[in-house]
């Protein structure tokens, strides 16, 4: 009981981060129908530029605001200087200009950083919580309800705010959005800068438990676009409930089979979706009239 106790702990947390980077791809997808594999260097440079600024003697909490606002300005050129200048290109096309986005910016990262791993000290100690025979370690709990509080606030943004109810009536009909006044084009930059922000947020929470580097940006956009299939695409709770079940079917092979197949489960649970149920837990079918 301990033992399985301890892969969901360790499944939890991990599924945690792919769940805020799910998320980040279900906000720009619902709003531009653009599956951003750029979502994962959002992540990078909010750990990375955090470690850098502690380093150079800057308080965590002024150095954690500081590398989000860096990662919003990065999702805003982003989607300035190469999504909008391809509007109405096919959507290989821009999934192809977000591949080559994230590569430019592993580049940058390597001459602004370095290419040595990085990580910061624990918000609140090292000491391990006993649970049942199990163990959690307190930054867990950081980024569990780190979790917790970003779907929430997400929750709220596009539910109670004009912002968020003009980002929900752009991704429905974006031509009725411009027909009602609805600056689509303002929507858009919005929906990058929210999903670059809650990547650099998920990054400042995870590097305190794993190591962070210019490429780490590479794997979680993989992992998370697994669990935005997984949960369905384009569904904000389906994103959760994807990351957190990806997280714990990793964690579980890991512990049960072997942790040489880890990273091959989320690869085996996008080819069930793709098989099985191509619109993923939450996702709904479309019907197209021809």
């Amino acid at each position: 009981m301990a033992e399985l106790l301890q892969f969901v702990f360790s499944g939890l947390t991990v599924g945690a981060i792919y769940a805020i980077v799910a998320l980040g791809f279900t906000l720009v997808y619902n709003a531009s129908d653009i599956v951003n594999f750029a979502q994962g260097e959002f992540v990078m440079i909010g750990g990375l530029a955090t470690v850098f600024l502690v380093a150079a003697g800057i308080p965590l909490p002024l150095a954690a605001l500081i590398a989000i606002v860096s990662a919003v300005i990065v999702g805003l050129l982003l989607h300035r200087l190469a999504i909008e200048p391809a509007h109405g290109a096919t959507p290989v096309t821009l999934i192809i200009i977000t591949i080559g986005a994230s590569i430019f910016i592993r580049g940058v990262a390597q001459i602004v950083f370095d290419k040595q791993f990085h990580k910061l000290q624990p918000f609140t100690g090292e000491t391990p919580i006993a649970v049942l025979g199990a163990t959690i370690l307190p930054q867990s709990l950081w980024v569990l309800g780190g979790t917790l509080v970003i779907v929430a606030a997400v929750f709220w943004f596009l539910e109670r705010t004009v912002a968020g109810k003009a980002l929900r009536a752009t991704a429905a009909n974006r031509l009725a959005a411009r027909l009602v006044g609805i600056d689509t084009t303002m929507v858009l930059m919005l929906a990058f800068g929210v999903s670059a922000a809650i990547g650099a947020i998920a990054g400042v929470l995870v590097t305190p438990i794993t190591f962070t580097r210019y490429d780490v940006g590479t794997i979680l956009a993989l992992k998370g676009f697994a669990a935005a299939m997984l949960g369905g695409m384009g569904s904000p709770i389906g994103s959760v409930v994807g990351g957190l079940l990806l997280g714990l079917l990793e964690s579980l092979g890991a512990g049960y089979i072997s942790s040489t197949y880890k990273d091959a489960v989320a690869f085996i649970a996008i080819l069930l979706v793709f098989f099985v149920m191509p619109q993923g837990l939450f996702g709904g079918r479309h019907i197209e009239r021809v």
